[in-house]
Parts: structure tokens; C-alpha cells; sequence
């Protein structure tokens, strides 16, 4: 599989994503990546522990992926932390996210450990990517 087939079947194969790091101020770019993912018709659900309860983009943030509603059916997580951070992100929505189908990591964000336990668990992995960027290239 190519790596544009890859992002084609991401991008068709998800419509709720979990943001964690998503930022409430829109010069950031995690902002600017929510609002383009929501845009393309897809449901994004903020995690922020600094801004759990309140809205970003019109959606409710929760303070980490075991706080979103099971019935929310959260099938990408799209990671905006360092990458120290990414282990327990990835532990987290291997265990409490029974629909992910996909672990986004954005630019500038890898952790091949973390990476290696997500596919070794059926998950698709994406290290040091913007849908952002990949996705219009899809045509």
C-alpha cells in the first residue's frame, strides 16, 4: 500500500477523532488542524486536562481519553504532545477506546515504542504527520 492508499483509507475509514493537546486558541496548530478535520464533516472531541468542561470549535473538552462517553466511538486519536507524552496516550487509548482504528501523531511527533505496541494491537500509525497537509494531496 502506497502511502497516499494508506491516507485515503484513513481519511474514509474515520469521523470522530479525539484531539489531545487541542489548543482553544486558534493561531495554534492544533486548532487550525480541528477545524479543518471538522470542515471535512468529521466530529472532533478536544482532550485538554487545562480546559476540561469547556467548548473548542463548539465540541466539549475532556481532560483525557477516559473521560469521553463510550458511546462517543472515538475511532482516530490525533496526538499534539511531546513525545514523551505519546506512551501513556497510546497505553490510554488502547485500553478505553474499544472503535480506534487509528494513532496520529503530528509533526515533530514519534515514539517507535509506542508506535510498535499500537500495531502490534490491529492499530494504524501515523508518526510526524499532519492530516492537514496529507489529506488535500489526496485529491
Amino acid at each position: 500500500m502506497t502511502e497516499a492508499e494508506l491516507f485515503r483509507r484513513i481519511k474514509d475509514a474515520t469521523s470522530v477523532i479525539a484531539i489531545v493537546g487541542l489548543s482553544p486558541k486558534s493561531d495554534r496548530p492544533s486548532w487550525g488542524v480541528a477545524r479543518y478535520l471538522q470542515g471535512l464533516g468529521n466530529r472532533i472531541i478536544p482532550v485538554n486536562p487545562g480546559h476540561a468542561g469547556e467548548q473548542i470549535l463548539g465540541e466539549t473538552v475532556y481532560a483525557d481519553l477516559t473521560s469521553i462517553p463510550a458511546d462517543a466511538k472515538v475511532d482516530m486519536v490525533d496526538i499534539f504532545r511531546r513525545p514523551e507524552a505519546v506512551p501513556a496516550i497510546v497505553d490510554e487509548a488502547l485500553t478505553v477506546l474499544p472503535d480506534l482504528k487509528v494513532i496520529w501523531m503530528q509533526l515533530g511527533v514519534t515514539h517507535d515504542e509506542a508506535a510498535a505496541r499500537a500495531e502490534a494491537a490491529g492499530k494504524i500509525v501515523v508518526q510526524d504527520r499532519c492530516p492537514k497537509i496529507e489529506y488535500p494531496r489526496l485529491g
